[in-house]
């Protein structure tokens, strides 16, 4: 079946809870109803204030959600798979909404295809130990030093929520979380790997080549998400 491209949202510094909503807007779009013409859609955007986000495996306990929020950050539940994280200034999240039936791309295969596009970019930028590692630790890993959490949710075939790379994210957010439930795991950054710093807006065109690459489409842009 002929795909058409994927429409690239570049949000910017935006609220998580913002980059939420426009996420949500693009699954509405890619379902297909009477009169739709459905497409695929990926939603870039670095977060402009701290947020602690879980997924579909709990909540914090009260106790902890208010310590954290006490440290100044937001609070958000996310409809993804996945334990608690952090996102902040400094990280890339990328929210493809992809259409898997059309693809023919099993959920697992998807996530791996997710590792692999951060594994090329991270290729790219000069960084070749990256890698992604088997079951259950998803992601991209430097050493035991996670680069890159992926959390996704697949409804009616439909993808959403997606992947946070830590480009030049104050790090020490994450010394008040287990991240992503795995004890004795660190949290690493391009920045620190690569000794250098490296903004997000540094990584933007390697991550599209290297989306571009792993899942065979053409890419159009658009910087209003309310199209």
């Amino acid at each position: 079946m002929s795909r058409g491209p994927v429409r690239v949202l570049r949000l910017g510094l935006r609220p998580y809870a913002e980059a939420l909503r426009v996420q949500e807007r693009c699954v509405r779009a890619a379902r297909p109803g009477p009169g739709s013409s459905p497409g695929e859609s990926v939603v870039l955007s670095e977060p402009a204030e701290p947020v602690y986000a879980w997924g579909l495996r709990g909540a914090p306990e009260a106790a902890e959600a208010a310590r954290l929020r006490a440290r100044g950050a937001g609070l958000a539940a996310a409809r993804r798979g996945g334990r608690i994280t952090f996102h902040g200034p400094g990280q890339l999240l990328a929210f493809p909404v992809l259409d898997l039936r059309r693809r023919r791309l099993p959920l697992r295969g998807y996530v791996a295809a997710l590792e692999a596009l951060v594994v090329r970019l991270s290729r790219r930028l000069g960084l070749p130990a990256a890698r992604a590692l088997p079951p259950p630790y998803t992601g991209v890993w430097v050493g035991d030093s996670k680069l890159c959490a992926i959390g996704v949710h697949c409804g009616h075939h439909i993808t959403s929520h997606g992947l946070a790379l830590n480009c030049c994210t104050d790090l020490t957010w994450f010394d008040h979380i287990v991240p992503c439930g795995l004890e004795g795991k660190g949290v690493t950054s391009l920045s620190r790997e690569l000794g250098r710093h490296v903004a997000v807006e540094h990584v933007l065109q390697p991550f599209l080549d290297s989306f571009q690459e792993v899942f065979d489409c053409t890419l159009v842009f658009s910087e209003d998400p309310g199209d």
